[in-house]
Order: structure tokens, then C-alpha cells, then sequence
């Protein structure tokens, strides 16, 4: 069958059953990892799998059926090839099956080819009663991103071991929590009279809010409103900066010489959409105020990475998207305190998935004790 290689059917069967593999002895932990490995593979190569999930039911306790689930998992091994990997998605709850080296780029008609395949065989060797309690789902990676259109987020199935390393830490999902929101109140009641001072300068010198909103991409490429004091005219055009942006992550973008403090930085320069105003407040971070209230709503944390415009997230590359993935963004991070606009996005991007393996509440506090003094330097 040429969608999914040469090798047909009669083949396959022929080659599995020689092996007699039991894969059902590779546990829910062994199957993850090797779903990462192979999303590893797939943003080196471009070669996008295929992760098929099929539940087996929890109401009638096809999990404790041994006989069934041997059934199932034989039948399912009969229909993948060798390069393919079956195990637990979900320990003894749902099997998955990981599917490589897929040929064809209509993605539609490769669903449907495996589905009818998985569908016949496993429809011959259950009962009826057995086949209506399975439920099939598919997910393709890369996954494809919509960020024109917000409300179309990642699909976490695909990154179990991260909510899993993540909410197996309830400790710490808790601490960081109650840190956020201490946090952003204390922020926003000492800030309160700069929020007065800013929000009349802002007011008296320019058109326009005294609030920017735009949509950001969050955890999971989730979109939320993202909120700063306005330091731009109103309905300025970005078609500048989008294109530099798209330069700066393919890694084309040259380091400009800021004219202000003569620093190489990699950001665009002289942007004439930007208020006299707002480069004061740009340059002293004094713009993010607000942002503290995204973090109190829960949109963003204290630490983590920058969230990025959805333009931004269209051009990155498929390892890049790990930076919005495993954590929820930040005021401020590992990229503010380490170079920030000096250091080219694949370092910042490194630097985002770096914390992502580290963090920490005592990391956290590391952070934002560095943060001022990064501030102080002027960042651009």
C-alpha cells in the first residue's frame, strides 16, 4: 500500500508473524519516550508520524479482560509493520500505536487508509458488543497551527510526558500558583500610583488607549489577551516588523547597533511606529506593568518564556514550538536575565526550553532577583 510504503498487506503479515514480539509488555512510561524520541526525529527530519489512541472502554472492564486485551493487541500487531511501535498510551486504558515514515502528503486519505485497516481486522476478531466499546482518535505531527484564527491550540496528546511531569508535581504546580498571584497583587497594589502617572502621560501625548491588547499565544498555543501601557501609535502597520521577525527565526535577521546605548542587539531598530513615550517606558520595562494582571487571571506566570505574537509562532520551526509548550509564558526569564535582545532566538528558544527542564520555585525566585538589575542595563 503506497501511503503508507511498498511493503503490501500479505507482506507485512508475513514478516510479523515470524516474530511473535509481545507488545504489550511495553509499559505506558517506555511508550512515551519513545513518542518523544520520534518528535525529536520528526523536527530533525521533517518526517511527519502518525499517533493512533485506541481506548478500550473503562465501563465494562475491558482493562482487566485479559483474554480480550491479548486479542486486541495481537490483532493490532498483525496490521503494523516492523518500523512501527504499539505499547501503552494509558496503562492497561488505551493502546497506542505509533506510525513512521509515512508516504503521501494528503493526510486525509492517510486516515482513512489505516482507519478502514485497523477498523476491518479488529471488527473480525471482537464481537460486536466488544468492537462498539473501542473508540479510535488520530493525531499527526507536526500538528498544523492556525494562529491567524485564535482558539485552535496545540494537541497535548502528543506531549504526554510534559502534563505528566508537570502534574505529577502538584507541589509545585500549587507553589507557583500562590507565588503568581502574591506576586502580580503585591505588583499591582505598589505600582498603582506609576499606573496612574503613565496611564495621564500616555493619555495627554498620543491618540488612542491607554491599554494595548493583543492576542498572544500561551501554554499549549492557546490564545489569551495580552496586555501592556500603549507605546505605539494606533493603527500602525507591523508589516515590518513581521518580516524581520520571520528573518530573526529562520536565523537571517542581521544584529543591529542600537544608536541609544551603541549595544548589538537582534530586534529591529528606529521602529517609527513606537511614541516618544513609549521608548521611555519600553526602555525601562515600565510598558509590562499591566501584564500582572494577565498573571493574575492565569493567562501568564511571573517566570517563564515571552509570549509570542501569533505571526511569530507561524514561522517557527517545528522544535521551536517546545517554547510555548511545556510552560505557561512569563513576565520575565531565563532569555531577560541572560542577554535577552543580544542573543539570537535560537538561543533564546534554548534558553526557554532550559528552564522548561529546570524550573523550580527556587529557580523562580532566582529569576526575578536578577530581573531588576537586567532592567537596569536597558534592554532593547
Amino acid at each position: 500500500m503506497t501511503l503508507l510504503d511498498s511493503i503490501d498487506e500479505a507482506t507485512m503479515r508475513s514478516l510479523l508473524s515470524d516474530k511473535k514480539r509481545d507488545h504489550s509488555s511495553i509499559s505506558e512510561e517506555a511508550f512515551r519516550k519513545m513518542l518523544a524520541v520520534e518528535r525529536k526525529r520528526t523536527e530533525r527530519s521533517g518526517s511527519p508520524f502518525l499517533l493512533l489512541l485506541l481506548d478500550v472502554g473503562r465501563q465494562h472492564n475491558l482493562s482487566r479482560n485479559e483474554r480480550i486485551l491479548e486479542k486486541i493487541m495481537t490483532t493490532l500487531v498483525s496490521n503494523i509493520r516492523e518500523t512501527d511501535v504499539i505499547g501503552w498510551y494509558q496503562d492497561q486504558v488505551v493502546i497506542g500505536i505509533l506510525f513512521t515514515g509515512l508516504i503521501g502528503d494528503d493526510r486525509n486519505e492517510i486516515l482513512n487508509t489505516i482507519l478502514v485497516r485497523v477498523s476491518r481486522s479488529l471488527k473480525n476478531a471482537l464481537s460486536l458488543d466488544q468492537f462498539n466499546q473501542l473508540s479510535i482518535s488520530f493525531h499527526f505531527f507536526p500538528d498544523e497551527w492556525d494562529h491567524e484564527k485564535p482558539g485552535r491550540p496545540s494537541d497535548e496528546t502528543l506531549y504526554p510526558e510534559d502534563s505528566s511531569t508537570i502534574n505529577s508535581s502538584r507541589r509545585y504546580v500549587i507553589t507557583k500558583r500562590v507565588m503568581d498571584i502574591v506576586g502580580s497583587i503585591i505588583a499591582i497594589l505598589s505600582c498603582l500610583p506609576l499606573f496612574v502617572i503613565i496611564a495621564l502621560v500616555i493619555k495627554l501625548t498620543s491618540k488612542g488607549p491607554i491599554l494595548f491588547r493583543q492576542q498572544r499565544v500561551g501554554q499549549y498555543g492557546k490564545c489569551f489577551s495580552f496586555l501592556k501601557f500603549r507605546s505605539m501609535y494606533v493603527d500602525n502597520n507591523p508589516a515590518e516588523h513581521r518580516e524581520y521577525v520571520a528573518r530573526l527565526i529562520a536565523g537571517h535577521a542581521e544584529a543591529n547597533t542600537s544608536s541609544q546605548s551603541g549595544a548589538t542587539v537582534f530586534k529591529l531598530i528606529g521602529d517609527k511606529r513606537i511614541t516618544r513615550i513609549g521608548r521611555i517606558i519600553r526602555k525601562t520595562s515600565l510598558d509590562e506593568i499591566p501584564q500582572f494582571i494577565n498573571v493574575l487571571r492565569g493567562d501568564m506566570s511571573l517566570v517563564g518564556p515571552r509570549p509570542a505574537i501569533p505571526y511569530e509562532v507561524a514561522a517557527y520551526k517545528t522544535w521551536h514550538r517546545r517554547r510555548v509548550l511545556n510552560v505557561k509564558p512569563g513576565i520575565t526569564g531565563l532569555w531577560q536575565v541572560n542577554g535577552r535582545n543580544r542573543i539570537k532566538f535560537d538561543d533564546m528558544v534554548r534558553l526557554d526550553i532550559q528552564y522548561a527542564k529546570l524550573h523550580s520555585p527556587w529557580l523562580d525566585l532566582k529569576i526575578m532577583m536578577r530581573t531588576p538589575a537586567a532592567i537596569v542595563k536597558g534592554a532593547y
